[in-house]
C-alpha cells in the first residue's frame, strides 16, 4: 500500500531545499522540492510520501491522518516506510 504519512518540520536547509522532519516520532530528512511554492516553514506539519512532502497540512488533518493509520493498523508500514526518508550519510537522520 501506498502511505501518506503527517510530519512536522523541525528544522529547514535552503541551500538543499530540505527539511528535518518529526515523522511519527523518527527525525527524517524529507525533500520540500514539491512544496516550495507553499513556503514551508519550521513548526508547518506536511504530508510526505516516499521522502518528498506533497503539501502542507494542518495540525488537525495530521492528527486525524495518524489516528486513520492506527485505526486501519498501517502503523508498522508506516513506520517502515520513514525508515527510507534520508538523503545522503551526513542526513542527521536517526533510525
Amino acid at each position: 500500500m501506498c502511505l501518506a504519512i503527517p510530519g512536522q518540520i523541525e528544522s529547514l536547509d535552503a541551500e538543499s531545499r530540505n527539511a528535518a522532519v518529526d515523522v511519527m516520532g523518527a527525525r527524517r530528512q524529507v525533500s520540500l522540492e514539491l512544496i516550495l511554492d507553499e513556503r514551508p516553514a519550521v513548526g508547518d506539519w506536511v504530508l510526505i510520501h516516499v521522502g518528498f512532502a506533497m503539501s502542507k497540512i494542518s495540525p488537525e488533518h495530521a492528527e486525524e491522518q495518524l489516528r486513520v493509520l492506527a485505526v486501519l493498523g498501517e502503523e508498522a508500514e508506516a513506520r517502515e516506510e520513514v525508515h527510507g526518508y534520508t538523503f545522503g550519510p551526513d542526513s542527521g537522520a536517526t533510525p
